[in-house]
């Protein structure tokens, strides 16, 4: 294997695939990137892959000058460090000899020792699992979805997973195809975000399909995302969900494959209220810097912040207080509020946390009573449940 490789595209490939590097493992081989170079008539391309047994990714590099094809597996840590090291070159050939590849600079020669190419584990093939063909499971359901929409879906729900949580099933994102709608559901149990969108091409009585994605691959998907028009590719399998990026001038740039999160996921449908008789409706930067203010003079004791909502002067009054540390009180229009007056508290984190994902700038929340949840909506697309907290 001979690869002339621009550095700058060649390090931002090591780092993205260096979020699928098992960090220990008592197999080294996890521990590694493989290094495919291959020719396709006059062009080639450079495909860095690496995986820890629960998560893998694939990525196809362009900006290469195949001069001989062939396979490595080395380090990635090692490799990372000299390709980020060698800053001041534009370009680096990268050359096996035998289970060692010589990575070259104008000014510099590394030599770092891997181990045989045929002892990484194989990666399936996205088209192989789409067809059912070779040793990979077919898929149960694919679908395809711009990458922007898709990214906009993640980032709605996956602030809202549980962290470190022994119930394994809330430590992942539920992503739901019914018919021609995607949707993602997302909560630790004090709060709950659920986003829609309209699947592209989606077929109006297509099959219902469900599953639970990690927070780790959700977290990678994010990182892949750089076209917003970019399609994406998904097929989900009984126990793995693989997203493929590219186009029809540049097919399979990167694939994210992942195993899903075992058990039920809680039926969140009961969770959302349907019987709230208060609606405010306010302006989402305005609050929002509200209740990062008073959350200033919190603490691990106080964490909630008290919001008083008043419906004659249409006026939302925020306070906080920390013993030992003081209190604030912070006072703001809305926009609109239909209800008798009312206060309540919250966890201003979680209010913070889903105001940031919101784009429009009018934001509705519905309230029943200060022991109830509150709900936030944005349009049809968006909804956040969050559970009130006590205040002293």
């Amino acid at each position: 294997m001979k690869v002339i490789c621009d550095r700058g595209a060649l390090l931002d490939a090591i780092n993205l695939v260096s979020g699928a590097v098992a960090a220990r493992s008592p197999r080294p081989q996890l521990g590694c990137v493989k290094l495919v170079a291959a020719k396709h008539g006059g062009a080639g391309d450079l495909t860095l892959s690496a995986t820890d047994a629960e998560i893998a990714l694939k990525l196809s590099l362009s900006q290469v000058d195949v001069q001989k094809a062939g396979e490595a597996l080395v380090p990635a840590d090692k490799l990372r460090s000299i390709v980020a090291a060698e800053e001041g070159e534009p370009t680096l050939t990268l050359e096996l000899d035998g289970e060692a590849l010589h990575i070259k600079g104008a000014d510099a020669h590394f030599k770092v020792f891997g181990y045989p190419a045929n002892e990484f584990p194989p990666i399936p093939d996205f088209s192989a699992v789409v067809a059912g063909t070779g040793d990979a499971p077919k898929a149960k359901a694919t679908m395809t979805h711009p990458s922007g929409s898709l990214a906009q879906l993640v980032a709605r729900t996956l602030f809202a997973t549980a962290r470190e949580n022994s119930r394994y099933a809330i430590n992942g994102v539920l992503m739901k195809r019914d018919g021609k709608r995607l949707e993602m559901v997302a909560t630790d149990g004090r709060r709950l975000a659920l986003a829609r969108a309209a699947l592209a091409g989606g077929e109006k009585d297509a099959k219902g399909v469900s599953c639970i994605v990690p927070t780790k691959a959700l977290g990678m998907l994010q990182k892949l995302i750089s076209q917003h028009d970019e399609p994406v590719q998904i097929a989900i399998t009984d126990a793995q969900i693989f997203f493929s990026f590219g186009t029809a001038a540049s097919p399979g740039r990167a694939l994210l494959v992942s195993n899903l999160v075992e058990g039920a996921f809680p039926p969140y449908e009961d969770v959302i209220p349907k019987d709230h008789d208060k609606k405010v409706s306010f302006d989402r930067d305005v609050v929002s810097s509200a209740v990062r203010r008073a959350a200033l003079l919190t603490n691990e004791e106080s964490r909630g912040v008290r919001l008083v909502f008043k419906g004659k002067d249409k006026q939302l009054e925020l306070s906080s207080r920390a013993a030992e540390v003081g209190e604030a009180q912070i006072k703001v229009d809305l926009a609109g509020y239909d209800g008798d007056d009312m206060e309540i508290g919250f966890n201003p984190q979680f209010i913070v946390d889903a105001l940031k994902v919101i784009n429009e700038p009018e934001v509705i929340m519905e309230l029943k009573a200060s022991n109830k949840p509150g709900l936030i909506k944005s349009g049809t697309d968006f909804m956040y449940v969050v559970m009130p907290v006590n205040l002293q």
